[in-house]
């Protein structure tokens, strides 16, 4: 085999492990929401992250307006505006932790498949 045919073969062994890790996801989403669809899931997962953003807006602005024995308005907004993004990716992370574990689960689930097949196809098992 030489390099061409190989860099062919390696790239759509590549493509095959990337579509089925897409087809595992999908499967992994129709599973957890039954029937439901993403947009309001994801809606009330926003919902619920408010109440952390707040917290983290809080404890950013309270940070900010301690340190360096000076205080500034625009240090603690600032610091602020990152508490809260950091609280509101934290609880959007925590609240749809099943959802990515059942969507990573499906995915990988669906690559082994398909290394397990590639594998099968190199390696043929003789039985006679």
């Amino acid at each position: 085999m030489n390099f061409i045919e190989w860099s062919k073969s390696s790239v759509d062994y590549g493509q095959r492990l990337v579509d089925s890790a897409i087809d595992g996801a999908r499967e992994g989403e129709d599973e957890f929401l039954k029937e439901e669809a993403l947009a309001p899931y994801l809606s009330e997962s926003a919902r619920h992250a408010l109440g952390p953003a707040v917290v983290g807006a809080f404890l950013g602005a309270l940070g900010g307006s301690f340190g360096n024995g000076r205080r500034s308005t625009g240090r603690a907004v600032a610091y602020g505006l990152l508490g809260g993004a950091i609280g509101f990716g934290a609880g959007l992370i925590w609240d749809n932790r099943q959802f990515s574990a059942s969507v990573a689960s499906s995915a990988w689930k669906s690559i082994n498949r398909t290394r397990d097949e590639h594998w099968f196809e190199k390696n043929p098992i003789d039985y006679a």
